[in-house]
């Protein structure tokens, strides 16, 4: 590889990096120019950790010879009992924990006691292996995000020769920026839609930022909560209280994903979630859907619960439809992206009558009418009731037990 290779390289980097390829292409399209180029690389691997809720960080794999049934991995934090000891035992541990920034070890040289590792690709063909750490200035690290790692190796006789090794010293910094950008903007991506909801984080990643700006939209809306949270945070110990709300918490969210809908706000043990449609019918069919999810998910998480001997509850659902206004509120310096109006404070009121009315979900009268006739006809009523900060009594209604079922999708 010359140096017109070396600056082909780099500037297809700049180009496909301010471009905003995936980090898998970004680093599939590295090797294969390489490999053009002259240098004999037959395996690489591209690590680095990200922020989000459930896993640590990803790795993308490369293999000249073969297809790869798994091309990108997700990890889980390196602490985790199942991750440990292998991490421990790991060339790229062994470079972070000494600040060394490269690792080379010649496998047809039987350089390979070091680390498991070693032994596997020596026996797979492979004859040189090189390991490299890009760290990133802890000032200005997202969470974990702190290093660009990456290894690759060679089935070429005598190993990589020393143009390769500073070809890759050359390029795999560049390969590192275009593969830090991708990955940030994934960050952003994750941290507004887990925060945020989906549909509204998408929005404000699509520059929806304006203090005030708002549109007027038509949406089912959800409210749900534990029964009896108050009294079971006061009786149960601090570590059991998380796990709890984690637990039901998950049962609605995915409840609620899984139909389409979109969460907007965990208030403590509350959750508020609307359902868009162009058709009100559609959305109020997917509420249906989401419900009767819910109500498999909990008997499912009770029974597991019951077995392990923690606490169980059930949830409290009001669903109603009508007009709210969705977009940003709040001061210049801390905006929500929510849904306002009097309809989202009557679907609250609606949810808190399930107590009175003995019932573990309600609907408005609203949501009824705008059902298909099939689907309202499972609802029964359960009375007039007057809601508090709302005018006046309105009727409420409850699932005929003998006749729902799970809507048709």
């Amino acid at each position: 590889m010359d140096r017109d290779d070396i600056d082909k390289i780099a500037a297809w980097l700049a180009d496909r990096g301010l471009a905003g390829d995936g980090e898998l292409a970004l680093l599939h399209g590295f090797c294969e120019r390489c490999v053009e180029a002259g240098l004999a690389l037959s395996r690489a691997v591209a690590i680095i950790d990200t922020l989000h809720p459930v896993y640590e960080g990803r790795a993308f794999f490369w293999d000249r010879d073969r297809p790869l049934a798994t091309p990108v991995s997700e990890y889980g934090p390196s602490d985790d009992s199942s991750y440990s000891e292998e991490w421990q035992r790991s060339p790229f541990y062994y470079l972070l924990q000494s600040e060394d920034s490269e690792l080379r070890r010649r496998l047809d040289a039987g350089e390979t006691e070091d680390f498991p590792l070693l032994a596997e690709l020596r026996a797979e063909g492979q004859t040189d292996y090189f390991a490299m750490i890009q760290r990133f200035n802890r000032e200005v690290a997202i969470g974990e995000m702190d290093c660009f790692m990456s290894r690759w190796s060679t089935a070429q006789p005598g190993g990589f020769t020393d143009a390769d090794l500073a070809a890759l010293r050359r390029l795999v910094p560049m390969l590192g920026l275009a593969i830090k950008s991708t990955s940030l903007a994934r960050v952003a991506e994750s941290l507004v839609e887990a925060y945020l909801g989906r549909d509204a984080g998408r929005r404000v990643l699509q520059g929806r930022m304006s203090r005030g700006v708002v549109e007027k939209i038509n949406a089912v809306l959800w409210f749900s909560d534990m029964q009896g949270y108050t009294a079971l945070s006061e009786s149960i110990a601090s570590d059991q209280l998380i796990p709890l709300l984690d637990d039901y918490a998950e049962a609605v969210i995915s409840a609620v994903h899984g139909a389409g809908g979109d969460v907007l706000k965990l208030i403590g043990d509350g959750i508020l979630a609307i359902f868009t449609a162009d058709d009100p019918e559609e959305a109020c069919c997917s509420a249906l859907r989401a419900e009767a999810e819910l109500r498999l998910r909990l008997a499912e998480l009770n029974e597991r619960r019951e077995a392990e001997g923690r606490p169980t509850t059930s949830i409290y659902l009001g669903l109603h439809i009508g007009d709210v206004f969705y977009g940003n509120i709040g001061s210049k310096d801390r905006l929500d992206f929510t849904v306002v109006g009097q309809a989202v404070n009557e679907v609250s009121r609606i949810a808190s009558m399930c107590s009175s009315a003995d019932r573990d979900v309600l609907f408005s009268a609203a949501f009824r009418a705008s059902l298909p006739e099939a689907e309202g006809a499972k609802l029964v009523s359960v009375g007039r009731y007057a809601l508090r900060g709302v005018g006046r009594a309105q009727e409420l209604f409850t699932l005929d037990p003998e006749l729902a079922v799970f809507p048709p999708p």
